[in-house]
Order: structure tokens, then sequence, then C-alpha cells
């Protein structure tokens, strides 16, 4: 565990700790002997997705609830991960007020309150998919933003940039922003707002076509999510993050269409795929992150490979189908 010994008897919030990201994270802290409480509306998680360890302590509620962040804070974490977020882009578009609301004044709120009690660091989980324009080069370096952006999810998560680095310059918070980009992996629950990734599984366990929008030749930029956990920990006790925006990706592009190729594949589905136009604001047909500078401050590198990270998804997927049959919304 090496570094993440310094999470060892310290008290973490991770907001948003039942999803994907934060199940993974959680089970990560636990183990590095931190006492780590979740607080999670479950709103696009599930309970049965939290870790089981003694050192986890879930609380349901919302980030926008002053009464519940009274009760998470009072606990005085010195380490906060802010994970919460209404995700994703087709999901801000059709509920835009709804999105300013929980990545806007959401992040403010748990903001004000590790001002309060003084934490060690704030991670803000920003998106890589989100910043970037079209006026921005590939790949995206940390420097390149964009303020020309496509949906309310892209501008509300600058939006938490602009505030976490506000309570930096004021108030000399030790914040530091994540910028994931396309992350999949255990513990991602397909649905109607999720990502691709988990929805194909879902389609091809089910024998169904796999609907890309687009040709197929677009490229993500997609990040196994112990990956990402390892750079999110690295961040938390990293001395040269602070104040930093940082690219957590594999710094490597593949298309969609062999994507879902290796899932058809890994699940035997033979109902192939079907293409359907793509979406108004998917204008990027490319994501590729640089993570030069995460290598240079955090010492990360990617050590989970596309094929190897799609192949663990979906022994997850068989070994929770049941669960995840029961809780896929569409």
């Amino acid at each position: 565990m090496g570094e993440f010994r310094a999470y060892d008897g310290k008290c973490v919030l991770v907001t948003g700790g039942a999803g994907c990201v934060g199940s993974n994270l959680t089970g990560r802290l636990a183990e590095a002997g931190a006492h780590v409480i979740i607080l999670d509306n479950l709103s696009s998680s599930y309970e049965w997705n939290i870790p089981e360890y003694e050192n986890i302590e879930f609380v349901k509620g919302d980030i926008l609830d002053d009464e519940v962040l009274k009760r998470v804070f009072k606990e005085r974490p010195e380490y906060v991960f802010h994970l919460a977020a209404h995700f994703a882009n087709q999901n801000s578009v059709d509920n835009p007020e709804k999105d300013l609301l929980v990545n806007g004044l959401g992040i403010l709120k748990v903001l004000e309150y590790a001002q309060l009690v003084g934490v060690e660091r704030f991670v803000y989980s920003s998106s890589g998919c989100g910043v970037y324009g079209l006026d921005s080069r590939i790949p995206f370096e940390e420097h390149d933003i964009s303020i020309s952006l496509h949906t309310p999810y892209q501008v509300t998560k600058l939006l938490g940039e602009l505030y976490t680095n506000y309570f930096h310059n004021l108030y000399e918070m030790p914040i530091v922003n994540a910028r994931f980009f396309n992350v999949f992996g255990p513990g991602e629950v397909p649905g109607k707002y999720r990502n691709v990734i988990p929805n194909f599984f879902y389609w091809a366990m089910n024998q169904q076509p796999l609907p890309i929008t687009g040709d197929g030749s677009e490229t993500r930029d997609w990040t196994f999510v112990e990956d990402i956990v390892r750079g999110l920990m690295a961040m938390g006790v990293r001395k040269e993050a602070i104040g930093e925006a940082i690219n957590l990706g594999s710094g490597t592009e593949h298309q969609v269409i062999e994507m879902a190729s290796i899932i058809n594949e890994l699940t035997g589905n033979p109902a192939g795929v079907v293409y359907r136009p793509r979406r108004d604001w998917d204008a990027k047909t490319r994501l590729l992150s640089s993570i030069d500078k995460a290598r240079r401050l955090l010492d990360y590198e990617p050590q989970v490979s596309f094929r190897e990270g799609l192949e663990r998804t979906h022994r997850w997927f068989t070994d929770n189908w049941e669960l995840i049959r029961k809780s896929a919304e569409f």
C-alpha cells in the first residue's frame, strides 16, 4: 500500500460512494485502514454495491440536505472525495435545472462544510470528457480547457472546478481536480442515463443488438476503474497535486466498434450491432487524454489493459447478474 498508509486511522468522506468509482474507492480506503463515510442518496446507485467492511459507514442522504451534511461533517473528515453528481450528458440535456442544482449548488455546499472543518484534502471528480472541447488539441492537456461546451453536464463539471479553485485561492483549501476519462469496470449498473459499456453488456447478455450512435469509428479513452482509484488515492496524499487539475485516463484510444465487438465476443451475443444517428450534443469523435502530468505528479501509470478490463467487467456482470437485472432501469 506504500504511501496509502497515510489513510490509516483517518476519517474519509466519499460523496456518491455507492457508485462505480465510489464503491471501488471506498473498498481500497477501508483496506488502507481509513474510517470511510459514504454519503449517497442512491438516486443512481445501489446499497448492494457498497463493499462490506466494518470501517465503512453508509449514510443515505443528499448533498443538498444541510441536516445530512451537518451529520457527516460532525465527524470532522480529514479527506473528502466529492464524487456525487447528476450524471451524465443526456440526463443533463433532459434535466438541465436538476443538473445545475446538484452539480453546482451541491458542490458549493460540500465545499462550505469542508472549509469549516478544515479538511486536509478535497478531491473533486471532474470530467475530462466534459471540460475539453472541439477547440482543444488531442491528446487533451490540462491547460487546454474549453468554454465552448455542448451539454449542461459539461458546463457544470467545469463549474465545479471553478468553485474548488475559488476555495483554494481564497481559503487555501488543499483541493485537487481529477479529470476522469470514460471510466468503466465492476460496480457500474446499466440504465437509461448510464455509460455505454455497462449498457452494452446488459443488452449483449440479453442477446440484443448493440446500438452504435455514429459509424463506430469514434474513439474513447476508456479507463479501468481500478486505475482511476489508484490515481484518486495518490491525489489525496501527494502534496504536489494540491491546487492542480490532473487527467486520469488510460492515455490510449479505442474505437466504439472495437469495444462492441469484444463485448459481443465475451458474451456470445449473435445479434451484432445496429447503427443509429449520432446525438445532437455528441460532437466529439475522439477523446484521448495526455497523462504526462499524472505520471509526473502522482507516479500514475494505468495497469489494466482495455481487453482485460472488459473481461473483468464481464465477470462482475456474470457474478451479479440477478442483482443487476433487477436494478437496471431503462
